[in-house]
């Protein structure tokens, strides 16, 4: 499972890399949004990588994510006495486990938004127009650093 997060803004971007950022959901920057390892995924992520950080997640960063930023319908944080009653996981950590090995899935979550709203990253960015490790976008061999910094 892939985490990716927008880094870069919507001034001239190419209608292309527009599209496909819309259909990843990134709006904006600063959002980030979970997704499988697939071939089409990773075809859309070769043709964003000019404007977003993208990684894998485990299940420590996942946790992390989802208490700081997991929002409900309602703009509601996510609790674990809401995931107690409406999913059969007892934790947000159980949960977060569970999906990165493969046996649950986000949308397991009734009314769990799917973009994560994250704050500018602290101490700021290398550089949004390099490629890691020079920059912050494209691939990083540990996306967890920077998600921390922007939890």
């Amino acid at each position: 499972m892939f985490a990716v997060v927008r880094l870069r803004g919507k001034i001239d971007v190419n209608r292309k890399i527009k599209d496909t950022l819309r259909l990843l959901r990134l709006h904006r920057r600063y959002h980030c949004v979970l997704i499988p390892d697939t071939p089409s995924y990773r075809g859309m992520l070769q043709v964003v990588k000019d404007y977003v950080a993208f990684g894998e997640i485990d299940s420590r960063t996942l946790s992390t994510l989802l208490k700081y930023r997991g929002k409900l319908e309602g703009n509601i944080p996510l609790t674990d006495e809401y995931l107690q009653q409406k999913t059969q996981f007892k934790s947000i950590d159980e949960f977060a486990k569970a999906v990165c090995e493969g046996k649950a899935k986000l949308s397991d979550i009734p009314g769990l938004k799917p973009v994560f709203r994250l704050h500018p990253p602290r101490k700021g960015l290398k550089n949004i127009k390099w490629h890691y490790p020079r920059g912050e976008l494209g691939k990083h061999g540990n996306i967890k650093d920077l998600i921390y910094r922007m939890r």
